[in-house]
Parts: structure tokens; sequence; C-alpha cells
């Protein structure tokens, strides 16, 4: 019998390290899963639909996250509420998911910084989406900090939060004009992604003001935001934490694994040396 099959699409996708993870989670649970890697521009997606129904699940990256949507036949609650999928199981219909609010939470709970008071999201793409409608259900008064050309694409974020969590508190802003004191930052930008590892998406003076860092860019490991956050003296987690436990979450999609919370904390570790030894 020949193994499952699975992948992880998007568009670079040359630094993924979605197939040692998943192998990884696959040897843990004790079942037979083959993990490859398919890049896939935006343009391409629709044309490669009938070779991703021949997986039995696959994960989906920058920036195919909302793009996948119409070609599915059905998104679970999170997924339809975020606008936002990341995993896909296939059977007798195309189902979304998102894990990205599984990794999230925990990447923030196993690094002791609690999601509450005053969060500013940086950027509002896919993974930021779920960032923010994560923070905004757990009570957070959220800002949502953007470049000027992705204005009208930050106020539609902001407005569709408004109307499907009534009662939500949510403002905008400019990267550029960030002001005042925050509980937590989270960047939900490709800034500062390997190979283009020297970037910021905030400024020096604003990061001084934020008790806790969030970075959801794993590579490098160390993001020159962590490293300033840390030098701040700021609670800081990066995104290898995020990237292993939604991960595990597609597992638990797939096939119903639970994992041992020790078994993914030594996993984000190995994973950390892997992505080391290699970039």
């Amino acid at each position: 019998m020949s193994k499952r099959r699975f992948a992880v699409i998007g568009h670079p996708i040359g630094h993924t390290m979605s197939p040692f993870i998943h192998k990884r989670l696959f040897e843990i649970a004790g079942l037979e899963g083959e993990y490859t890697v398919a890049d896939v521009p935006p343009e391409a997606l629709g044309a490669m639909m009938n070779e991703l129904d021949e997986l039995a699940g696959y994960n989906i990256t920058i920036p195919n996250k909302q793009r996948i949507i119409p070609y599915l036949d059905r998104l679970d609650d999170r997924a339809r509420l975020y606008g936002s999928v990341n995993t896909v199981c296939n059977g007798s219909e195309r189902t979304g998911y998102t894990t990205d609010p599984d990794g999230f939470l925990k990447a923030l709970e196993r690094g002791g910084i609690k999601l509450a008071g005053k969060v500013i999201l940086l950027g509002c793409g896919g993974a930021s989406r779920t960032f923010a409608f994560e923070a905004v259900q757990a009570g957070c008064s959220v800002t949502i900090a953007a470049r000027p050309e992705s204005r009208e694409k930050q106020l539609a974020l902001a407005n569709e939060i408004r109307e499907k969590l009534g009662g939500a508190e949510v403002s905008c802003c400019l990267l550029s004009d960030i002001s005042g004191e925050y509980d937590l930052l989270v960047n939900g930008t490709p800034v500062g992604m390997y190979p283009n590892v020297g970037g910021m998406a905030v400024s020096a003076k604003a990061l001084s003001r934020c008790a806790g860092v969030f970075d959801a860019v794993y590579n490098p490991l160390k993001t020159k935001l962590i490293e300033a956050a840390e030098a701040n003296g700021s609670v800081s987690v990066g995104g290898m934490s995020m990237l292993v436990w939604q991960a595990a979450a597609a597992h638990k999609i797939w096939d119903g694994t639970d994992y041992d919370p020790a078994d993914i904390d030594q996993l984000v570790e190995d994973s950390a040396k892997e992505q080391a030894r290699l970039f």
C-alpha cells in the first residue's frame, strides 16, 4: 500500500520548513505519510486543482491563503469567519480549514504571553486576519497598522471584523504613525523574512513601547524585530513555535492525532536547529 500524499503550496516557497515538521509529526504519531513542496503562484492555482485533488490533504501559505477559497467546496466555521485557509482535507469534498489560530494561541501560551489589553497588529494579509480576529475575540483593543498602499485592504478588514463581531474595538493607522503604548505587538507581515533579513515593519521607537512582541516570521529564527524586542526587555516569541503548533493542528484534522505538548516543544527546538543548519 502506497503512502498517503500531502504537500504545502505557496509562492515563493524555497524557504519552507514544512516537510521537516510534518514528516516528524507523522513519525511521532506512528503514521505513514509523504509530504512534498509545490511552488504555486496565484495565477497557476486553478490549473493545479486537479493535481491537488490527488493528495490526501495539503497546506497553503503566502500568497494563496485567501485565493484558494473559491476553489473549495466547503469551509469550516473558523475559515469562513476569518476568510483564510491554510489547510485542506480532501475526501468527497475539498474542505478548507485554518489552523493558524491554534498555532498563534499555543505559541503565545508556551512563550508566556497573554493575549489581552491593547494590541498593535502589523499588516492586513492572510495571517494578520487571523491574529486580528483572535485578539478581538479575546477582548483586546486592536489597532491594525499597514502601509499607505494597503489602506483600502486595511479598512476593509477592520470593517469586516466590526460586522462579524459586534462590539469589536478595532482602529487603523499607518505603520509610520504608530504611537502610544501597547501590551502586545504582532507582526503579520513578511518583513524580515529570509533572505531579506535586515528589515523591520515598525520603527525601533514604536517597538520600544510594546511590552510583548510576537513575530510570525520564522526564518530567521530571531528576526531583527525579535532581537530589538529582546534588547528592549520585551517578552518575545518568534514564528517557529506557531509554525509547528499549526502543523500539529493540521494533523488533528487529517488523522485526529493529539500530540503531547512536550513532543511539540521538542519539535520546535529541533526545527530551529534544522533551519539553522540549512540556512
